[in-house]
């Protein structure tokens, strides 16, 4: 059985490699380097702030293990890693965070809180820290040791849910939390959060156009609050004709941190994914994701 990845089990190689990488996609040709400006909406805190610089413009990077196999195609991975926090959340919590200082919901006292499995517990810690900013953050308590730890280093306060109820009820406690005391937080909400999805729209999808100049063909990644899948893929879906994007699909146990599948009845959807950008799906296990 063959489609436009070559055969379909060849096909399935890819998807469980990239399943690992924050972002991936087949092109032509290349300019990994090429970054873009600065939005002029937030210039004035990039001087107030200058570590904000650090976040966005990474490079592409090509994944070479594919080359025997398939020397027809050419794959890259965004190099999100090395956002200052460590992952391409740092790009959305930075927008949520600057919106919410421009629109006065933070910077009066008010405590930031949102739920997270880790990496956005980061960035908002990271940022948090850097505006002179309360952070809450509520993790599964099965979140890695070095992503709680760090968000404890950059001053922020956990708070641990039942590592069993999984990542739900991370967030089901989170929203808990907002309506006890709705005057003493700010809940960022990622799962809702337009800005989530729009950092992407606005940086992460141009970075990739300009990177590949335009000739991509399709875009990979894995759904966790949906901004990424939404934004990236609305932005090349209007800019670059025929673009296919895929969606991959962990399996529910041991799963794979960050990514849901979105497939039980009792799964939370978060409000922000638009479902209708993704073309494919591929399963993928931790077991396939690690060869």
């Amino acid at each position: 059985m063959h489609d436009k990845w070559g055969p379909v089990h060849k096909r399935h190689k890819i998807a469980r490699f990239v399943v690992g990488l924050p972002l991936s996609f087949r092109v032509c040709d290349m300019n990994p380097f090429a970054t873009i400006p600065i939005e002029e909406r937030y210039a004035e805190f990039h001087k107030r702030y200058p570590a904000l610089n650090l976040i966005g413009n990474t490079r592409m990077v090509e994944i070479l293990c594919f080359k025997e196999e398939f020397p027809e195609v050419r794959v890259y991975a965004k190099a999100e890693y090395t956002n200052p926090g460590g992952s391409l959340k740092d790009r959305p919590v930075r927008r949520m965070l600057l919106e919410a200082s421009i629109e006065g919901k933070i910077g009066k006292g008010q405590v930031v809180l949102d739920s997270s499995s880790g990496n956005a517990g980061i960035a908002y810690a990271m940022l948090g820290a850097m505006m002179n900013v309360p952070v809450q953050i509520v993790v599964p308590g099965n979140a890695s040791k070095e992503r709680k730890l760090r968000i404890q280093a950059h001053g922020a306060r956990l708070v641990q849910t039942d590592p069993l109820e999984g990542y739900d009820e991370a967030l089901r406690e989170g929203h808990r939390i907002a309506d006890r005391e709705p005057g003493k937080y700010f809940h960022c909400d990622q799962y809702a959060n337009e800005h989530n999805w729009l950092s992407h729209y606005e940086t992460t999808a141009p970075e990739i156009i300009a990177q590949s100049e335009g000739k991509l063909t399709h875009f990979v990644a894995g759904i966790g609050t949906g901004g990424t899948v939404t934004g990236v893929g609305r932005r090349l879906k209007k800019d670059i004709a025929g673009v296919e994007v895929v969606q991959i699909v962990p399996e529910d146990f041991p799963g794979i941190e960050g990514l849901k599948p979105l497939e039980n009845p009792g799964d939370i959807i978060p409000k922000i994914l638009d479902q209708s950008v993704v073309d494919h799906k591929v399963r993928v296990s931790s077991a396939e994701a690690a060869r």
